[in-house]
């Protein structure tokens, strides 16, 4: 998969305002029709005796302002079936569609974040050039565009590494590049495949608050794919839980978790422990 982040790198067509049409923090209780449908998708690879099915029969959807969290085992499909949503291939059958338009290639409103940021940023340019990457096809007024860029490194919390490269950061400060890019882009949906797999735990902690904070200062609405279930539960206004081979929706599970959450609190209250083990005893249970 090309590992770069931002929708731009994908189809720079456009983009739109990051605040409109959304219901941060109130997943379920509008009736707008779903931002995100996935209706009876399937994606097979080869054809005739050689044909795979790795994904079949999705369906599940993500509202305005929600953050969705997609878990599942190892190798059952979760990066093929985000490949779908953004656009970067064709499902085999079934739709996949953003305010009931089917995607048929990357769409304009929205921006990707992979786990390699280590290949997905430039080493050879400064943050403020990285986070620059995908607004070159925007044809954006100078000022505009350094609004953005501006904008986008302080609510990661990067403005005075503006001028430092890639390689003079830690993992945990690069990965806040990636998703700076995505930001100053200004998206309406952010799709993040294992964003933060790769940095330690702390780390994981003040990103996934980061990623919260997104959601509630531009009204994004987020889809998050991750191994963690711990992650899950914490992030997520819903858990689409995957299995089988090939990957079936087992079940979409409501977290019903107080907000604002917090990393020592939230993790803390016995119906975070009972949710997690809801969802653990979903991907353990024998196919």
């Amino acid at each position: 998969m090309n590992t770069t982040d931002t929708n731009p790198a994908l189809n720079p067509a456009g983009t739109t305002d990051m605040t409109a049409d959304s219901t941060s923090g109130n997943a379920g209780g509008a009736t707008a029709p779903p931002r995100l449908e996935v209706t009876a998708l399937s994606k097979t690879y080869g054809s005739g005796a050689n044909a795979k099915c790795v994904i079949e029969d999705l369906t599940f959807t993500v509202n305005t302002g929600e953050v969705v969290c997609i878990v599942g085992p190892s190798g059952v499909g979760k990066t093929t079936l985000l490949k779908c949503l953004a656009g970067l291939q064709p499902a085999t059958s079934g739709t996949a569609a953003i305010d009931g338009r089917t995607i048929a290639g990357p769409p304009p409103e929205m921006a990707l974040v992979f786990q390699d940021y280590s290949r997905s940023l430039m080493p050879w340019l400064t943050v403020r050039k990285n986070v620059r990457l995908p607004l070159r096809h925007l044809h954006l007024p100078t000022q505009e565009m350094n609004q953005r860029i501006d904008t986008a490194l302080e609510a990661v919390g990067l403005a005075h590494a503006a001028n430092q490269y890639p390689w003079q950061l830690s993992g945990g400060m690069q990965q806040r590049v990636a998703i700076a890019r995505a930001l100053a882009y200004r998206p309406e949906i952010l799709i993040m495949d294992e964003p933060f797999a790769s940095v330690d735990a702390q780390t994981r902690f003040e990103l996934e608050d980061l990623c919260l904070k997104i959601r509630e200062d531009f009204g994004m609405t987020i889809l998050v794919v991750t191994h963690d279930i711990d992650e899950a539960v914490y992030l997520s206004d819903r858990v689409v839980v995957l299995g089988s081979k090939p990957a079936r929706v087992l079940d979409v599970i409501g977290i019903d978790l107080p907000a604002p959450r917090d990393q020592i609190s939230t993790r803390s209250l016995p119906e975070f422990a009972e949710q997690r083990t809801t969802v653990l005893s979903m991907i353990r249970k024998p196919a």
